[in-house]
């Protein structure tokens, strides 16, 4: 599940990062960020690296 989780989080960071400089989609963007940021500290609390 760890791997899943991260690979998660870098699909949601990428796609954020699209969003945000390619489209004004609004707060659904913020939404995938703050995601991908939880997915990450869970992992890191979890006792994984995180990237």
């Amino acid at each position: 599940m760890g791997n899943l989780l991260y690979a998660f989080a870098v699909i949601l960071i990428i796609v954020w990062a699209i969003g945000f400089i390619g489209y004004n989609a609004g707060g659904i963007i913020h939404i995938l960020l703050v995601i991908a940021i939880i997915a990450v500290i869970l992992r890191v609390i979890q006792g994984r690296k995180p990237l």
